[in-house]
C-alpha cells in the first residue's frame, strides 16, 4: 500500500455539521452563527460582524499561535466558538490560551484596558469533557473566600457536552434541539432543520468541494511527509545504535585507538571516549563488588 493510500478523509457527501470544514462553512452564514450563539448563551444579538473563520492569532514570531474555528464580534462582545471532536486533557489550559490571544488581538499599543470587550470562549464537545456529566459547564472568575464577589473581568468560558443533551429536554428546548443535532445529526426544530438544509446545500457547491479537496490534499501531504521524516529518523537512530554497540565491543577487545574506532564506526571521538569512560566505571564497580 502506498503512503497516499494510508491517509483517508471523508468524501463531501459524508460530511456533517460537526466536521471541521463543514462547521466553518455553515457558521460563515451570519444568521446561523447568530442563532447558534443566542441558543448557547441565552443572549440577544442584534448584529455581528461577518464571522472570521479559522482566524490565526500569533502575537510574536516565537510564540505559539492558535487558529480559532469561528471568531466573531458585535458592538461590545467577542465570541470564539470551537467544535471539539477529540478529547484533550488540557481543555482548561486551551481555553485560557485562546482567551489570552483574543485579548491581545483586541488592544493596540497604548490602548486602555477599558477597551477590552466582554468575551466568550465557547467549546462544543462531542464527548464528555469532565467526569461530572452535565450538558453545560460555565466558568467565570469569582473570589474563593466569598463567592458573591466577582472579579468582573468580563470573561466567560462555556463548555458544552452534546452527548448529554437529554437533560435539557424539559428545561431548555432550543439548546436541547441544537445539542441533539450536534450529537445525532438529526434535526428536531425549525432552526436545526435550517442548518441541516444548509449543510446539504453547501455540499453541492463546486467552490466548497474544490476548497475541501485542496485542504485535505494539503493535510495528506503534511502527514505523508511527517511519516517519511519519522521513518528516516528511525533508520538513522537504528544505525547509530548499532555503531555504538560495535564501538563498545571494539573497546572491550582492545582493538584500535579511540580515533580509529570513531572513524571506523562513523562516530565522534567524544562519543567513543564517553563509551570508554562508561566501560571503565562499570569495570571498577564490578571489582569493588568482589
Amino acid at each position: 500500500m502506498s503512503e497516499t493510500q494510508n491517509y483517508t478523509f471523508k468524501s463531501v457527501e459524508e460530511l456533517t455539521f460537526t466536521d471541521d470544514y463543514m462547521f466553518g462553512a455553515v457558521m460563515r452564514h451570519e444568521e446561523i452563527c447568530k442563532g447558534v450563539l443566542e441558543r448557547l448563551l441565552h443572549i440577544k444579538i442584534e448584529h455581528i460582524s461577518y464571522p472570521e473563520l479559522q482566524k490565526g492569532l500569533k502575537p510574536y514570531y516565537t510564540s505559539k499561535g492558535v487558529r480559532l474555528d469561528v471568531y466573531v464580534k458585535d458592538s461590545d462582545r467577542v465570541f470564539n466558538v470551537e467544535l471539539q471532536n477529540k478529547k484533550y486533557d488540557t481543555l482548561g489550559k486551551r481555553t485560557r490560551y485562546y482567551q489570552a490571544m483574543m485579548d491581545i488581538d483586541q488592544l493596540m499599543r497604548g490602548d486602555d484596558y477599558s477597551k477590552l470587550k466582554e468575551s466568550y470562549v465557547i467549546f462544543i464537545c462531542t464527548h464528555i469533557p469532565f467526569e461530572e456529566n452535565m450538558p453545560v459547564y460555565t466558568f467565570e472568575s469569582i473570589c474563593l473566600e466569598d463567592k458573591n464577589i466577582k472579579l468582573d473581568d468580563k470573561v466567560h468560558k462555556v463548555i458544552y457536552n452534546s452527548s448529554d443533551y437529554e437533560k435539557l429536554k424539559d428545561t431548555d428546548r432550543e439548546l436541547y434541539s441544537f445539542l441533539r443535532f450536534v450529537d445525532k445529526n438529526s434535526a428536531s426544530d425549525d432552526f436545526t432543520d435550517e442548518i441541516s438544509a444548509l449543510v446539504e446545500e453547501i455540499k453541492l457547491q463546486e467552490e466548497f468541494k474544490t476548497r475541501y479537496m485542496a485542504v485535505n490534499l494539503h493535510e495528506r501531504d503534511i502527514r505523508v511527509e511527517a511519516k517519511r521524516e519519522g521513518i528516516t529518523e528511525g533508520i538513522a537512530q537504528g544505525a547509530h545504535d548499532k555503531a555504538i554497540e560495535a564501538a563498545s565491543n571494539l573497546l572491550k577487545m582492545g582493538l584500535g585507538t579511540i580515533e580509529q574506532i570513531a572513524q571506523a564506526q562513523g562516530l565522534s571521538v567524544e562519543e567513543v571516549r564517553a563509551l570508554q569512560s562508561e566501560s571503565a566505571q562499570l569495570q571498577e564497580t564490578k571489582l569493588l563488588q568482589k
